[in-house]
C-alpha cells in the first residue's frame, strides 16, 4: 500500500547528508559525472544520499533520494497530485511493489514476484524482471516530465570491489533496458553501492536473494516543476 511521507527539516537534514554521502566508500568508485548526477537530479534539487537499510534498523534504501529539493507551497500540490496519479499508476501495474510518495517524489521497492532481482553473479534482465520493467516503461512514457533514478546493489558474497561493479552492471541492465523501451537516456541518473546497502539479512539464502536488486526513484523534471509554479502564479 502507497504511504505518504512528509519530511521535516528538509534543509538541515539534506546538508547532513550530503557530507554522509560524499564521504561514502561507494561514491568513492563513482566518478564526479556520477556524483553530480544525483545530487543534482530533479531539476538541480539537492538529492541527499541512498540511504543503507542496515538489517534491524529499519529504513528503506532509495529514502534519501527524494529528502532535497521540496517544492512548496500550490506548485508542490500540483507536483504531488501528479506524483500522486503516477504513484497509483504503478501499483494499479504492479500489484505487489510498495510504491511510496515521499516528499515531491515516488519511491519503489518490490517483493521477489513483481521487482527487478538478479541470481548470483548475474546482471542480465530475466523474465519476471522484462515484464515489471515493461510495465513501468508504459506509466513512464506517459509522465515523461520526471526524472528516474536507477540505484543497483548486491549481496555481501564475493570480494567488496567486485560487488561494486556487479550493482553497477545490474543498474544498467535496468537503464539500458528501460531507455531501449524508447525513454529518453536524458530522464536517467545511474548509480551502484555494490553490497554496502543491505536491505535484508545477508546471513541467509533468502536474504542474500532480495539484496541482489535494483531499486528505482521517479522524480519532477525541470519541466514539471516550471509548468507548477506557472499554474500557481509562482
Amino acid at each position: 500500500m502507497k504511504r505518504y511521507i512528509y519530511k521535516t527539516g528538509i534543509l538541515s537534514l539534506a546538508l547532513l547528508v550530503v557530507v554522509a554521502f560524499t564521504n561514502c566508500k561507494a561514491i568513492d568508485n563513482a566518478n564526479n559525472a556520477q556524483k553530480g548526477g544525483v545530487i543534482g537530479a530533479a531539476g538541480g534539487a539537492v538529492i541527499g544520499a541512498i540511504i543503507g537499510n542496515n538489517v534491524g534498523k529499519g529504513g528503506n534504501g532509495e529514502l534519501g533520494a527524494v529528502i532535497g529539493g521540496v517544492v512548496g507551497g500550490t506548485a508542490g500540490v500540483l507536483i504531488g497530485r501528479k506524483m500522486d496519479k503516477q504513484a497509483q499508476e504503478i501499483e494499479a501495474e504492479i500489484p505487489g511493489a510498495q510504491v511510496e510518495r515521499v516528499d515531491n517524489g515516488i519511491v519503489l521497492t518490490f517483493d521477489e514476484k513483481s521487482g527487478v532481482y538478479f541470481d548470483t553473479n548475474k546482471y542480465n534482465i530475466n523474465a519476471a524482471s522484462r515484464e515489471t520493467l515493461d510495465k513501468l516503461a508504459g506509466v513512464f512514457i506517459e509522465y515523461p516530465d520526471t526524472n528516474i533514478l536507477v540505484v543497483g546493489h548486491t549481496d555481501s558474497t564475493g570480494e567488496a570491489d567486485y560487488n561494486m561493479t556487479l550493482s553497477k552492471n545490474r543498474a544498467y541492465s535496468v537503464t539500458n533496458y528501460l531507455t531501449g523501451k524508447g525513454l529518453s537516456s536524458g530522464r536517467f541518473t545511474t548509480n551502484w553501492f555494490g553490497e554496502t546497502q543491505p536491505m535484508h539479512d545477508n546471513s541467509s539464502a533468502a536474504g542474500r536473494s532480495k539484496n541482489r536488486r535494483v531499486n528505482i526513484a521517479i522524480l519532477p523534471n525541470e519541466q514539471m516543476i516550471e509548468d507548477a509554479k506557472n499554474e500557481a502564479g509562482n
